[in-house]
């Protein structure tokens, strides 16, 4: 299993924060932009205990079965930006309590798996833990997007425990092949990172890609089902 390390946020990634509040006063708002570094610090310790659970049983799997279900994990923690913006679409407050209950997003762990029945196993194995709550769970495996998106998404409420209290925080896993990311990715660069609108057309061609993944996933899983039946 490789970890991919997470970009840090530098000490000035929260200067937008004091253009984009009210600005009643200074304090109000170097208040509010103390409670922000707080609660980044929370979103990231949360992230760090989801990992190290999946780490933990990843390294299990490896000692009893000679097998790692997962390839790599990788994570994200959403900008004051992001949150911002998400916050004003939905014409909400821009302020920490708004965050905490409303965006369930803003600490991201995404565990790239070898095969689909590696997917749901570490669901289950992750959620059946007894300080994991499930809070959502939307399956873009057997029931993938229009444009022909696929992963397991799920918000799990996690414990972190601080010097004088414990905070349970929400995090957002998305579990997916190999596969999945490789095309997950490249239809995001293709979409999200060119000034060129992709057409119905080029739409549609990407959707057939991920079916012929899709296709591809389940031939490598029967294959390794094989390989395993033979040994």
């Amino acid at each position: 299993m490789t970890l991919k390390k997470k970009k840090q946020a530098s000490p000035t990634a929260l200067a937008p924060v004091k253009q984009l509040l009210a600005e009643n006063s200074q304090q109000a708002v170097m208040e509010q932009m103390y409670k922000f570094i707080e609660l980044e610090h929370l979103y990231d310790s949360a992230i760090r205990e989801v990992k190290t659970k999946l780490e933990i049983l990843d390294s299990e799997f490896r000692t009893k079965y000679s097998y790692n279900p997962i390839h790599h994990i990788e994570d994200r923690l959403k900008s004051p930006e992001s949150m911002f913006k998400k916050l004003q679409r939905n014409n909400l407050p821009f302020t920490v309590e708004a965050v905490r209950e409303n965006l369930f997003d803003i600490a991201g762990v995404r565990v790239i798996c070898n095969y689909i029945e590696d997917i749901y196993q570490v669901a289950d194995l992750l959620t059946a833990q007894d300080d994991v709550t499930l809070i959502k769970r939307k399956d873009y495996i057997a029931n993938p997007k229009a444009n022909g998106y696929r992963s397991l998404h799920l918000v799990i409420e996690t414990p972190v425990y601080l010097s004088e209290k414990k905070e349970l925080v929400n995090v957002e896993v998305q579990i997916r092949t190999i596969a999945m990311d490789f095309w997950a990715s490249l239809e995001h660069e293709l979409k999200y990172k060119t000034d060129t609108e992709v057409s119905a057309e080029l739409a549609e061609q990407l959707r057939l890609c991920a079916e012929t993944i899709a296709q591809t996933d389940m031939k490598m899983q029967q294959i390794y089902r094989t390989l395993k039946q033979i040994d």
